[in-house]
């Protein structure tokens, strides 16, 4: 209950510090409060908001995953290659999910079964995954995706919300769901909170956090399918430093880095809350390497949330063993 009611905290915390930014941006600039930029705000958080549920998996494992941004440029050239190719649009999305749970298994296989270290097995992974997207294309682009594929990502609901956000939205629900009411989500909060403990129980933690990093990967894999759509080009090189902005997001969602505390709803709104600062800076007018500093300074304040946390739980726990 403690951890639920620690979770909703820092969930009412984001909404409001969100609430607050667009109040703030808004009587700057009161463009900023209008429909379609609001919209724009969710769109620009589809990509690192997927990316960042995905990882949230590995970081609750104790573990993280470095390599998103590879698997990002892996799926975006595979699935590029293959429409252009002539496949159909849909069995290339599938293809493309297949392929980043798969490539996301092999960092858990790493991880799990030859017990390399999380950080070291996805440091190696990151590099040797974004050869393989270079060595795929020969360096070059896949360029004339076609716009069947397109639009499928870039339509719009109901004349003016993107589809993306939707998708953002639906993989949101089901990490929910994976989370909160299936034995795997059981498993991964144990694995970040007590490995060895959880193993003693007889809890399979091997498979358990290939799954997480499998999750991490289709993440990956649906961030760079977006992305395709809406360039309508496939870089080897897209996704470099994607992987920095997913764990901003998660952490300031209060994704604990240590394991075992974090939720999907902290995640998305810590994505939207990078994005409703980014996007206002913009309307603004606000220098681009300040843009920078602030998003630092945010991810700081965040983690430091953190460490008072921790210190108001545990004064509260000395106090009631003394009583």
């Amino acid at each position: 209950m403690k951890l639920k009611s620690a979770s909703l905290n820092r969930e009412l915390s984001l909404v409001a510090a969100i609430f607050i930014m667009v109040i703030v941006f808004s009587i700057i600039q009161p463009v900023y409060l209008s429909t379609g930029n609001l919209l724009d705000i969710m769109d620009q958080s589809v990509i690192n908001g997927l990316l960042a549920l995905g990882i949230t998996y590995a970081i609750l494992t104790g573990g993280i995953d470095l390599s998103v941004g590879s698997i990002f440029a892996i799926v975006i050239v595979v699935v590029g290659d293959l429409l252009v190719r002539g496949m159909n649009p849909v069995l290339a999305i599938i293809c493309g999910i297949g392929l980043g749970f798969l490539l996301g298994m092999f960092n858990g296989f790493l991880i799990s079964k030859l017990k390399l270290q999380p950080f070291i097995a996805t440091l190696g992974t990151m590099s040797a995954y974004r050869g393989v997207a270079y060595i795929i294309t020969g360096g070059w682009p896949v360029l004339d995706i076609p716009s069947n594929f397109r639009d499928i990502f870039n339509s719009k609901f109901l004349g003016s919300i993107p589809v993306s956000i939707f998708v953002l939205l639906a993989f949101a629900v089901v990490g929910h769901v994976i989370l909160k009411y299936t034995k795997l989500g059981t498993y991964i909060y144990a694995i970040g909170g007590n490995e060895e403990a959880t193993i003693l129980s007889g809890v399979n933690v091997n498979r358990s956090k290939m799954l997480a990093y499998a999750i991490s990967g289709t993440g990956a894999a649906l961030a760079g399918m977006v992305l395709l759509a809406r360039l309508g080009s496939g870089e080897p090189a897209a996704g470099q430093t994607y992987e920095l902005n997913a764990i901003a997001a998660a952490a300031i969602g209060g994704a604990s880095l240590a394991g075992g505390r974090g939720t999907m709803i902290g995640t998305l709104l810590g994505a939207i809350l990078l994005s409703t600062l980014k996007v206002g800076l913009v309307v603004v007018g606000v220098d681009t390497f300040w843009q920078y500093i602030a998003t630092g300074a945010i991810i700081v304040i965040a983690a430091y949330f953190e460490v008072i946390q921790d210190k108001v739980k545990n004064i509260k726990f000395a106090k009631k063993k003394a009583a």
